[in-house]
């Protein structure tokens, strides 16, 4: 494809441009360049890496001080504190401001106020992303919007009050990520956000006379389609009515004791920990609902869902597995549940207590699940043997295609909990060690997080043996796990596989489960001419 006409120009702008006298090797060449050429190449420099930190101190600064000022993108790392970015702001010559991006660390209500006016003067057209890191003590996790695995219930973290604001209206932003680390935050009584199709509000606080329902709705919202609320605290009724909206995701709220939805055109709802503490109360009216994640209890006589005959993936909260057999929580689980027969995809998942020596084992209160082509099946096992509830699991939905196993729970965390003591009744009963089971429709088998431990890698091997027409293993490995321990462990498992498996490993890089990298692969023999057949080892060991 050939230059554009914009390109022509400025190519013999830079042609006619005079070099710097004395200009020669070693000397500031791309000074000479015309200034769209300039901005053309800071928009293609990633502000994080040594490339901008030399453009700031080096001689080429000088010349190009005036160039960013005309850049349509502008990215703020951890580096000045928001006044001053705000007066850059107020500095930008630019015709038009798109895209912003500001990292602060601590920040006040003021100092946030005064950045985002700054940016609402500059009517961004695109995305504005706002992440005020909170490094007091129990706010970092939660500011960046994670969840805390040994807080399973969501409860408050008790983060420090920096005060409130009010948010200016950003009606031409199609995109807005706030991540305020527990500032205040109030939106303007009537404003119109016309172009928002984006909206993220992470580790806020709201005042109880707040309704932010009323301003997400469509009337002020027209637009909005993907909207997400983390560690919220102040909110105690929540009504969200969206024609446009098609993504909700809520989860870790602190008072939220009323929850409505009416959005007809909905497709993907995630709320967790929504109701941490008390009876929940919802009203979800969504008819066109394909994806439903509820990680807060049911009560079936306070929540109420519309049909939702549309629904092909479905993820409930923990199954306790063990408990008082007249736990209302798994006997509400239960109900809600039975509400369905036929769906593609379902999530299971299983809490074992870390002391279970005095408790029942519940897994025969579950005694049937939907007709499924797709089970994820998540473990919080604390170093039980987790064998018998899994198998249980499995013998109700035989007719899976593809297996998806999560064993929660980091080596991290692992290391603080005792070692499950010889004899525990989590052993039993054992027939899944012995007992067949059929699963010839089964395809696909992924394993993460496994840490090689001797019940797990046991249940494996069972499972192995229990697909016989399995086509594709993959197994990722916790990050704890050695080398050699993984590297025996994939020899057992393959060799257990059948020849037509294809087999992958990998392995985690650090203890958040963010990437991982090919540890070893097998391919299948036949049918595969690239196949040797034998297990290949990406990594030393």
């Amino acid at each position: 494809m050939g230059p554009s006409g914009g390109g022509r120009i400025a190519a013999k702008r830079c042609r006619r441009a005079k070099p710097p006298s004395g200009a020669g090797a070693g000397e500031d060449r791309l000074s000479a360049l015309p200034d769209d050429i300039l901005v053309l190449i800071l928009l293609r420099l990633d502000p994080t890496d040594g490339s901008y930190a030399a453009g700031r101190t080096s001689v080429l600064s000088r010349r190009w001080r005036r160039v960013w000022a005309l850049l349509p993108d502008l990215s703020f790392p951890l580096l000045s504190e928001p006044g001053h970015i705000a007066t850059a702001l107020a500095a930008h010559g630019a015709a038009a401001l798109r895209d912003l991006s500001v990292v602060t660390a601590d920040a006040n209500a003021e100092s946030v106020a005064s950045l985002l006016a700054a940016a609402a003067a500059r009517r961004i057209s695109g995305r504005l992303d706002i992440f005020n890191i909170s490094l007091k003590r129990g706010d970092a996790a939660a500011a960046a919007g994670e969840e805390d695995p040994n807080n399973p219930a969501g409860e408050a973290v008790g983060p420090v009050d920096r005060g409130a604001f009010g948010l200016p209206c950003l009606g031409d932003a199609t995109a807005v990520s706030l991540r305020l680390g527990y500032l205040g935050l109030a939106f303007p009584p009537a404003a119109v956000f016309a172009r928002l199709t984006e909206l993220s509000l992470i580790s806020v606080r709201f005042g109880s006379r707040c309704d932010l329902g009323g301003a997400l709705s469509s009337p002020r919202c027209p637009s909005l389609e993907k909207l997400t609320i983390r560690n919220a605290i102040g909110l105690v009724d929540l009504a969200i009515h969206s024609e446009s909206l098609l993504q909700l995701v809520l989860c870790r709220f602190d008072g939220l004791e009323q929850l409505t939805i009416v959005a007809p055109a909905l497709e993907d709802l995630n709320t967790t920990n929504c109701f941490p503490f008390g009876r929940p109360v919802a009203d979800i009216s969504t008819p066109k609902l394909v994806k439903l994640q509820w990680k807060d209890p049911y009560d079936p006589s306070t929540v109420q869902f519309s049909n939702m005959g549309s629904l092909q993936s479905l993820s409930l909260d923990f199954f306790h597995v063990y408990g008082q057999h007249d736990s209302e929580d798994n006997r509400n689980l239960l109900k809600f549940l039975q509400r369905f027969q036929l769906i593609d995809s379902l999530a299971v998942s299983l809490f074992y207590r870390q002391v279970i020596s005095n408790l029942q084992y519940l897994m025969d209160d579950i005694t049937r699940l939907p007709h499924i082509s797709i089970l994820t099946l998540l473990l919080a096992s604390k170093e039980h043997s987790f064998g018998a509830s899994a198998f249980h699991i499995l013998k109700l939905c035989t007719g899976i295609r593809k297996l998806r196993l999560m064993l929660l729970g980091s080596s991290t965390d692992l290391k603080e909990l005792s070692a499950c003591p010889s004899g525990c009744i989590c052993d039993q009963p054992t027939d899944w060690k012995s007992e067949e089971l059929l699963l010839n429709s089964l395809e696909v088998v992924v394993l993460f997080d496994l840490k090689g431990a001797d019940n797990e890698v046991a249940f494996v091997k069972r499972l192995l043996n229990w697909a016989t027409k399995l086509k594709m293993m993959t197994i990722t490995f916790d990050c704890s796990v050695s080398g050699n321990k993984a590297a025996e462990v994939c020899r057992a498992l393959s060799s257990l596989a059948r020849p037509e498996t294809c087999k992958k490993f990998y392995r985690y890089r650090s203890a958040d489960n963010k990437s991982c990298y090919l540890f070893a692969n097998q391919l299948a023999k036949a049918g595969d001419s690239l196949s040797t057949g034998y297990l290949h080892f990406i990594e030393r060991v």
